[in-house]
């Protein structure tokens, strides 16, 4: 079987020689390059076409999500996955936007980091179990807020308390002068509650105001008058 020539991209070094050791003795594997940051990531995968980059996310100058962003641009056939200890969730949507074909945290066993790269070569998405439950979580959270534009939207919903009240003194037929009398306020208050009233309800007139404070049954239907 042919080995995976890796391409390791980290700004520690203590870390990355542990990991070029470790994968010594795997014979699947080949550290062919390594590099301590994006712009270096870059040249190397220019350089070395490997099989898989393993990127860190936090590293000085170019970062790792915009030196993904680079070389998915120039080589979009570049399996890149990011290794990093940042569970932040913007860092993880930030690198699937960026074209990383995988999002694995530093606490991994050495044997699941192995098996998660060949599962990168065979054309999945590896990714850390913690991390995964996070995607799960704001997939969720998405899907409710789709849910919420898309659900029709009670108009009534948006008056103010104040704005309640005088729509019930309006069906009531109360005039501007009432309403400000019986609500102690002025007539020119009163004239802007009712201007935000028809705007919110998208209405023209106070007989439209009764129409839908009837028809939505924020106020009784009235009795006729005695004749």
């Amino acid at each position: 079987m042919d080995k995976i020539r890796v391409l390791l991209v980290d700004d520690h070094v203590l870390f990355r020689k542990g990991l070029v050791s470790l994968m010594a003795l795997r014979p699947e594997l080949e550290v062919v390059g390594e590099a301590d940051d994006g712009n270096e990531a870059l040249a190397k995968t220019r350089e070395l076409k490997p099989d898989l980059v393993l990127m860190d996310i936090n590293m000085p100058g170019c970062n790792g999500l915009e030196a993904t962003r680079l070389i998915k641009a120039e080589m979009p056939d570049a399996r890149i996955v990011m290794l990093t200890v940042s569970e932040h969730e913007e860092d993880l949507y930030e690198a699937i936007k960026s074209g990383a074909q995988g999002y694995l945290l530093k606490n991994l066993r050495p044997e699941s980091l192995f098996e998660m790269m060949q599962d990168a070569i065979r054309g999945e998405a590896p990714i850390s179990p913690g991390i995964a439950a996070k995607i799960l979580e704001e997939l969720g959270r998405r899907r409710d807020r789709e849910r919420d534009r898309e659900a029709p939207q009670d108009e009534s919903s948006l008056l103010t308390q104040r704005e309640r009240e005088i729509l019930c003194l309006v069906v009531d037929g109360a005039s501007n002068k009432e309403i400000a009398q019986r609500l102690h306020i002025t007539e020119g208050t009163v004239k802007n509650h009712l201007h935000h009233i028809l705007e919110k309800l998208h209405l023209e007139n106070r007989v439209q105001i009764t129409a839908f404070a009837l028809r939505k049954g924020l106020v009784s239907s009235k009795p006729s008058e005695p004749s």
